[in-house]
């Protein structure tokens, strides 16, 4: 186990400050370090690519159990600190950018890869869906987000969301931790979540055209509060005939919210609406 990183004495002496636009709230905490580096289930054979690392209190765990760790972070006022940190960890690169603007297969330069990251709110999103569309997905993703992300990621249907449609199309999330405030510096105001993520080998669900099938999803939850047929026409520009047709050949209720729907159901209903 690495030994604990001073955080104060670092910063001090980097003359560093954390950056609220940039999300900068570090994970220190060392028992919350290590559940995280558990739940990645590292080997010697695996590469993994690690989204912000910060101070590289977490990347000093991955290194110790992985055969390569490619550490990419966006701040390089960070660089210089962190090289410092992982100059014992040859089995480390440390890159400098936006992991958004990142081909993932030309990153790791690998087949397969692990991806493990403290995601800053902002990118979330993004950051989730730029793994799970990538050409070369992940076959292993450890996440700490917010913990009513989390929540989200893993809702099922009566809570779904879409983000939750989103990652449960391409893989199979659960909770394996949560991590309060003070696990991190600067403590955030919300609590956290660690989300570990198992994609598949191909969707979770058949449908002819993904972008279609996304898009039929983001016009459902386009206006949450309004009944799904209106929400799909609307999102759709399509009729309130054809909605209405399209919902009773997937034996959907017109009525129900779009939170209400499984991943089948909205698969039923894409292939229904392309007839």
């Amino acid at each position: 186990m690495p030994s604990p990183l001073d955080v104060h004495q670092f910063l001090r002496e980097f003359s560093l400050r954390p950056k609220k636009s940039l999300g900068q709230n570090w994970l220190v905490d060392e028992s919350a370090l290590a559940r995280i580096a558990a739940a990645a289930e590292l080997t010697p054979q695996d590469t993994v690519l690690e989204i912000g690392p910060g101070l590289g209190a977490l990347t000093r765990y991955l290194a110790e159990g992985a055969g390569q760790v490619i550490a990419v972070e966006l701040d390089g006022a960070l660089i210089p600190p962190l090289r410092r940190v992982l100059a014992d960890c040859s089995n480390v690169t440390v890159v400098q950018g936006d992991i958004l603007r990142f081909d993932l297969a030309a990153l790791v330069g690998v087949p397969s890869y692990k991806v493990v990251a403290n995601l800053p709110y902002y990118i979330t999103s993004a950051a989730i869906r730029h793994l799970l569309e990538a050409d070369m997905r992940p076959s292993l993703i450890v996440l700490t987000v917010q913990r009513q992300v989390a929540q989200r990621i893993t809702a099922a249907p009566g809570k779904m969301s879409m983000l939750g449609v989103s990652v449960q199309f391409y893989g199979r999330p659960t909770i394996v931790a949560h991590l309060g405030a003070s696990a991190f510096y600067p403590p955030p105001q919300v609590d956290s979540a660690v989300v570990r993520i198992e994609p598949y080998g191909r969707p979770a669900v058949d449908v002819p055209d993904r972008d279609g099938f996304f898009a039929v999803v983001k016009a459902g939850f386009s206006q949450k509060r309004k009944q799904l047929h209106n929400a799909l026409a609307a999102g759709l520009a399509r009729s309130q005939v054809e909605i209405a047709d399209a919902l009773e050949r997937a034996g959907i209720d017109g009525r129900r919210r779009a939170e209400t729907l499984s991943l089948q159901e909205w698969a039923s209903l894409v292939r229904a609406l392309a007839l």
